[in-house]
């Protein structure tokens, strides 16, 4: 125990500087707004995640077995100008179908919405609603938004398109809906083949996450009551469920969300935001540039191919084109306002989107992020090796030269572990803990140098004995008296000291009494003058005081009540021994009595010894 008040004694300076720095950050971070302190730092990490993703997409490449037929600017010019108007009548998506599927495609998925029946061309949704029933391969798409009822009644949606989702978190809360963008019923009754395709953005706009599934109710048909919450799966997981099952013999007859916010389909798991949401690993500059990206084939290319091979001529297309292909269907003009912005690409269409995302889950690589220990570890260890930096490394240059390394390794790091194990670790915390860790050991270490470096100063200017300046601080300093003075023209005084019959003291009562009555002497002088006077050790039992701006007048005032407050004190030596002190003083004034140090000594010694002549007890004058 006492070891341990040692070291707290020894170190308290050192505890109290570092307590006020935690109490000083704390303070800040309680009187922030917390907020937004969480919704700029997510910001800003998840621009860090965006530049991660560009970094490693360089390197991925999609999946050439998902092929992309798109309704592009030229399409979309080609489709008006053969069927005169927008939307085409279905029945050109009902030929579309049949010519894909002639060619043995594993899926074809449809990113567009058949809303309602196109009045004008009735026959034209009966052929496509046959298609569908015919190609059980093939799906289709719902949207949920939250209109108001006064501007629609939400629909009744059969109950064969959602899908029952075993849930075990306690913290997964999936978007809900209350309402929808209702497509054909007819289709419905067609297909169960059905999922949604809502893709929510973050609040930078950019899309990063897909929501695998997301809740509607299912109404009361009367009164528009919530009978029960239903679980819609996105049409690509829909798609993805049936793709490892047959392709991959998974076998999935259950699927769930475990208690750590994990999706659970056959062996791939899928780990979740909080709204149910997959983080997609990307490929880079959508398909419509990139080389490494998804295969793109422009829609008018595919129906003057079909129209090619019914009239017998030859195709743009090659026979086989679509043969073992997992093909989406969906639009890339701006004008349909289609276009997402992602990590990687300013301009992705959505029917992109939502290949990237089977890509991720046949290829296992959607994004998890660092569990909050893993991250809170990443932290403390990046901030204990910035703190060592700062004490262990005495150079400031070197000591930001390997934080900078150390920030930049972390970084590579950071990138490592999303390509390699698709992980996401935090960079901004981190990154903050460590400079500001930084800062504070280089402040830590700048109060303890200077904490030592004052008491080194002191060890050297103090004498040990009675704690008063010693003689090599006494000649430095009336040497700056005497500059200063000299160049404001005004002047100080040295008061000289001495005890009187300290030999014969200490020949009787010892050296300890003697060292004792100097202590004592000590502290009276250093009671007795203001704070801008220096009181040293001269030698022996000598003593001296600078005056700082002290005429002569001042300065034997001062010696006069010095003498006469020592004199008028008893000392106890011991309980039972008191002892009555003398001094005998000598005072000069610069300029006066001397310019030179030596010069004051001299005269300020005469003086005393003057006193010493006539009696001791006083303060000695040169006639």
């Amino acid at each position: 125990m006492e070891k341990f008040l040692s070291f707290l004694h020894r170190h308290r300076y050192d505890i109290l500087y570092v307590f006020s720095l935690l109490f000083i950050l704390c303070f800040i971070a309680y009187i922030f707004p917390k907020e937004d302190t969480k919704s700029i730092l997510d910001t800003i990490e998840n621009k860090t995640f965006d530049i991660r993703q560009n970094i490693i997409s360089k390197d991925k490449k999609a999946n050439k077995d998902i092929v992309i037929v798109t309704i592009d600017d030229p399409s979309y010019e080609y489709l008006l100008e053969t069927y005169g108007d927008w939307p085409v009548p279905r029945q050109v998506y009902a030929e579309l179908l049949d010519y894909i599927q002639e060619q043995n495609p594993k899926y074809v998925a449809f990113d567009l919405l058949f809303i309602k029946s196109l009045k004008r061309v009735p026959q034209s949704d009966a052929k496509l609603i046959a298609a569908f029933k015919k190609y059980p391969n093939t799906y289709t798409a719902i949207n949920f938004d939250d209109y108001s009822f006064e501007i629609r009644k939400p629909p009744l949606i059969d109950n064969k398109i959602t899908t029952d989702i075993h849930i075990e978190s306690k913290t997964i809360d999936p978007y809900e809906y209350t309402n929808c963008r209702q497509i054909m019923p007819e289709l419905i009754n067609a297909t169960s083949n059905i999922g949604h395709i809502n893709t929510p953005k973050s609040d930078d706009g950019l899309i990063r996450q897909i929501p695998v599934f997301i809740n509607y109710p299912d109404y009361d048909e009367n009164d528009y009551s919530k009978k029960a919450i239903k679980n819609y799966l996105y049409m690509t997981v829909k798609m993805a469920v049936d793709y490892l099952n047959k392709y991959e013999n998974a076998n999935i007859t259950d699927i769930k969300v475990d208690s750590k916010n994990n999706f659970i389909i056959g062996d791939r798991i899928i780990p979740l935001t909080k709204n149910a949401e997959a983080i997609l690993n990307w490929y880079g500059e959508s398909g419509m540039r990139n080389g490494n990206a998804f295969t793109y084939v422009s829609m008018w290319e595919v129906i003057k191919s079909l129209r090619a091979k019914k009239a017998g001529n030859p195709q743009i297309l090659k026979e086989d084109f679509f043969k073992d292909k997992i093909v989406y269907i969906g639009t890339s003009v701006f004008a349909l306002s289609d276009i997402k912005t992602v990590p990687t690409s300013k301009y992705m269409p959505g029917v992109e989107i939502h290949a990237t995302l089977l890509n991720n889950i046949i290829e296992n690589i959607i994004i998890h992020k660092a569990s909050l220990p893993y991250n809170i570890a990443l932290s403390l260890i990046i901030a204990v090796l910035s703190a060592l930096i700062v004490f262990k490394v005495r150079s400031v240059y070197v000591s930001v030269t390997l934080l900078t390394m150390l920030i930049f390794c972390y970084i590579y790091y950071s990138v490592f572990v999303m390509a390699k194990y698709n992980l996401w670790i935090w960079i901004v915390i981190p990154l903050l803990i460590a400079f500001i860790t930084f800062v504070i050991s280089f402040i830590i270490k700048y109060l303890i140098t200077s904490r030592n470096f004052e008491y080194t100063y002191k060890l050297a200017t103090t004498d040990g004995l009675t704690e008063l300046y010693n003689h090599r601080f006494f000649q430095e300093q009336i040497r700056k008296q005497i500059k200063t003075a000299e160049k404001s023209k005004g002047n100080f005084s040295l008061i000289l000291i001495d005890i009187d019959f300290f030999k014969k003291f200490n020949d009787k009562y010892g050296h300890q009494a003697g060292d004792a009555v100097l202590k004592h002497v000590a502290r009276t002088l250093k009671s007795s003058v203001r704070t801008e006077d220096f009181v040293c050790r001269y030698g022996g039992e000598e003593m001296t005081i600078l005056l700082n701006n002290a005429k002569r007048e001042t300065g034997v005032k001062i010696a006069q009540t010095i003498c006469s407050t020592i004199a008028s004190r008893k000392y106890e030596l011991s309980p039972d021994l008191e002892v009555n002190i003398t001094i005998s003083l000598g005072v000069a004034t610069y300029p006066e009595n001397g310019t030179t140090p030596t010069d004051l000594i001299e005269y300020a010694d005469r003086c005393l010894y003057k006193a010493k002549e006539n009696g001791r007890n006083q303060v000695g004058f040169l006639e």
